[in-house]
């Protein structure tokens, strides 16, 4: 028999809603126990979730209210001898910057579910969740005062150069393999599934998803989506090569526990073709799964390396890419957008950094130029930083402090795309061969112009826009200004300083 159930008799919108309730703690209730709800929102209609044991004999039940009023629920558990039956009143959101997930909106852009459009400027962060308590606080103190409303982070440890550590914690109770004679030189040779690994994976340990879910709520408190990223290549640890049992356990628990959070988005893989043991029929089996668990529709994609996924499938909501070589990223966008229809996130263009690899060694300059030319040519970049320092402590891997020149110069990229009109910009069809050009999507498709000129450096760029006339602006996307140059009808002539990333911004009046 269970005891202590907890319900709050209220929740805000958008906000996760919980469920507690005592039950067995002996033998394995992982896989002997099972626990759901079917909620009834006002207005009609019902969702039925999945709850999870979190250790100690506590089960959770975690649900996403997205309709104000009065919500019922019916409770059932293996432990039960009978439903449970409650309600709760779900009010309207009060919370600064509560917008609800973000979903996808005319076709390329993304918005929040109240209409907000959401001007994606990314980061990455792999594996910050697993650091010391201290350096995952200087994470969140940078993320407050930095432009990211996104961060890509993976659930599951990560082995690679610069991150060789084990985490403190494990998803699995187990044993990981011996690493006493690893260094940065055969870092390679533990990759895989090496001897020496052992994991009980019939079980998870609640600690190491209490401290992922706690990082998601920390962002959410923040305003930044969690792109999280549920299976990579980069192990040590067999975690990349569970089988189809684990691997449907691993998911139906991870969309139990963390669905509720409304900032939350879902990456099958980073690089999924650098998991050759993983078929394509494994990824759409783990994409059924999450399309039938996850009632809410969290923005759901998998991102490459070499080779992309087809975007087209019905269940990838955006296009997670990685540019195809060190020198093509936003240049791109255009392409994809009008290959596969969805928006186009390029959540990997390489970093800013001072690293060995051609990957980690782009000048704040070049950072900031790729975003300048995703964005303006429709989709939404993802920034990285790899700045060596004495404790080897990157931005990339770790979290903790920005050293780089960009983060800067991309919240005043992110301060233009909050003035667009509409959800975003587009590629602007009547371009000169020459000019990176784009208007607002919408009703001021005619109205609002950007031209971006990278790293060209033109004197002055001559404009034909049709009757009408136009507020004139030159912005320094490197040096952050913007100066008025009055107004221009006609043909008209804007006068640049001849240097490279400059821009020009043109509203009709």
């Amino acid at each position: 028999m269970s005891d202590g159930l907890q319900y709050p008799r209220q929740v805000e919108r958008w906000n996760r809603y919980e469920i507690t309730l005592q039950g067995p703690a002996t033998g394995n209730p992982f896989i002997e126990q099972t626990l759901s709800a079917s909620f009834f929102p006002a207005g009609g209609g019902s969702q039925t979730v999945e709850g999870f044991y979190d250790g100690a004999g506590c089960y959770r039940l975690r649900y996403l209210p997205r309709t104000v009023g009065l919500c019922r629920f019916e409770l059932k558990a293996s432990f039960l001898p009978q439903l449970i039956r409650g309600s709760f009143t779900v009010t309207p959101q009060v919370t600064p910057g509560n917008h609800g997930p973000v979903h996808v909106a005319d076709t390329y852009y993304l918005a929040y579910e109240d209409g907000t459009p959401y001007h994606c400027i990314g980061s990455t962060c792999y594996a910050w969740v697993w650091q010391p308590e201290q350096l995952r606080q200087a994470t969140l103190r940078t993320l407050a005062a930095a432009p990211f409303n996104k961060l890509r982070f993976c659930v599951l440890p990560k082995h690679y150069i610069y991150n060789l550590k084990d985490p403190p914690l494990f998803p699995f109770p187990g044993t990981p393999v011996d690493t006493s004679g690893l260094t940065p030189a055969n870092f390679n040779d533990y990759n895989g599934c090496p001897p020496g690994n052992h994991w009980d994976f019939s079980r998870f340990n609640p600690a190491y998803f209490q401290q992922l879910e706690h990082c998601i709520a920390s962002l959410c408190n923040l305003g930044i989506e969690a792109d999280l990223i549920v299976l990579h290549p980069y192990d040590r640890w067999g975690f990349s090569q569970m089988d189809a049992a684990t691997d449907q356990r691993y998911w139906r628990y991870l969309i139990a526990r963390l669905a509720c959070y409304r900032n939350l988005w879902w990456s099958l893989a980073n690089e999924y073709d650098l998991l050759p043991q993983r078929s394509l029929a494994d990824w759409e089996r783990d994409a059924d799964l999450l399309c039938r668990y996850d009632p809410y529709g969290h923005l759901r994609s998998i991102h490459n390396c070499f080779d992309f996924y087809d975007y087209s499938r019905p269940w990838i909501t955006h296009c997670s890419i990685q540019r195809q070589n060190l020198y093509l990223s936003g240049e791109l966008t255009a392409r994809w957008r009008e290959r596969w229809h969805k928006p186009v996130v390029l959540d990997e263009i390489a970093y800013e950094g001072d690293i060995q690899f051609g990957w980690g060694n782009l000048s704040g300059e070049e950072m900031t130029r790729r975003f300048w030319e995703t964005v303006c040519r429709g989709g939404y970049a993802g920034h990285g930083e790899t700045y060596l320092n004495p404790d080897n402590i990157l931005w990339w891997s770790h979290g903790g402090t920005l050293h780089g020149s960009s983060p800067a110069r991309l919240a005043f990229l992110r301060r233009i795309m909050a003035e667009t009109p509409g959800p975003g910009l587009e590629p602007w069809p009547a371009a000169q061969w020459d000019e990176v050009a784009a208007c607002a999507h919408g009703p001021a498709r005619q109205d609002y112009f950007i031209f971006y000129y990278s790293f060209m450096r033109p004197g002055f760029r001559d404009f034909d826009l049709g009757p009408g006339r136009f507020q004139i602006e030159v912005m320094d996307t490197w040096n952050m200004t913007i100066t008025s140059q009055g107004y221009g009808e006609g043909r008209f002539r804007v006068r640049l300083p001849g240097r490279p990333y400059m821009a020009v911004r043109l509203r009709r009046s």
